[in-house]
């Protein structure tokens, strides 16, 4: 059902069963995928690719120009895929063509009220987003990843794959995959508090996984040593399962640091 207060493009093309609420504006270039559910006030600008089965509650704002003062108009997208609820005040931004071009949301993910996904952001599937979380421009989150409520996290950071971000943490550096960060600005000393356990619990971890991880991280987070030389500990001293294979190569590839 759409609403007859609702302005929709010529342009936007809307799949079956989709429902739009009251004073709802969906622009051009729009695709909005089967048995979505748009809310009353939504604003899906420009620029959309919606997969099917989304939930976007009011006063949301989807695909308005990225707040960079180099955009110029170019055509930059957000693409967000299947089963995402995205509820009131959630504002995602376009990409910049200096960027990836596109904002993206992967699949079953849910953005409480008041978060802010900047421009060029890539988040995965099956996080969650507290209230008012918000992501400067570049950002990356893996699958499975928490972040909770006010948490800001600093363009070009990466959030890595089930990890667990602490409510009011400004977060200037990479998280690990698998671990629990908690980050204020005052404060001196770690970062990080453990592995989230109870995260890999939910998500059917191994014991084999989990102990492994427990190694690499004591290794890697509470020697002391440096990086490279943690780094090589682990490989010589903790059996190399995907899980930790995943972790080194995270930290290996990082270009803004790791929490530690």
């Amino acid at each position: 059902m759409i609403h007859p207060t609702a302005i929709i493009d010529p342009e936007a093309r809307l799949g079956e069963g989709v429902e739009v609420g009251p004073y709802t504006v969906i622009g051009p270039k729009v695709t909005i995928g089967d048995r979505c559910s748009i809310g009353s006030h939504v604003q899906i600008a420009s620029h959309v690719r919606m997969g099917k089965g989304n939930r976007v509650f009011s006063f949301a704002s989807i695909g308005a120009p990225p707040q960079d003062l180099k955009f110029k108009g170019e055509d930059t997208w957000v693409e967000i895929g299947d089963g995402n609820t995205i509820r009131e005040y959630v504002t995602v931004n376009r990409g910049t063509a200096q960027g990836a071009g596109v904002t993206r949301v992967a699949n079953h993910t849910l953005l409480m009220a008041y978060c802010h996904l900047a421009h060029d952001c890539q988040v995965g599937s099956r996080v969650v987003m507290a209230n008012a979380a918000t992501l400067a421009g570049h950002v990356e989150v893996g699958d499975g990843a928490i972040i909770g409520g006010l948490v800001g996290v600093h363009q070009f950071v990466r959030i890595g794959e089930f990890a667990i971000v602490g409510a009011l943490s400004g977060v200037p550096q990479d998280v690990p995959p698998y671990v629990t960060a908690v980050v204020a600005r005052p404060q001196k000393g770690t970062s990080l508090y453990g592995l989230n356990l109870i995260g890999l619990k939910r998500n059917q971890f191994t014991e084999k996984a989990v102990s492994a991880l427990k190694k690499a991280y004591r290794i890697l987070f509470r020697s002391g040593a440096l990086m490279g030389n943690a780094i090589a500990r682990v490989e010589a001293e903790v059996e190399l399962l995907p899980e930790v294979r995943r972790l080194l190569d995270f930290i290996r590839s990082s270009k803004r640091g790791v929490l530690r």
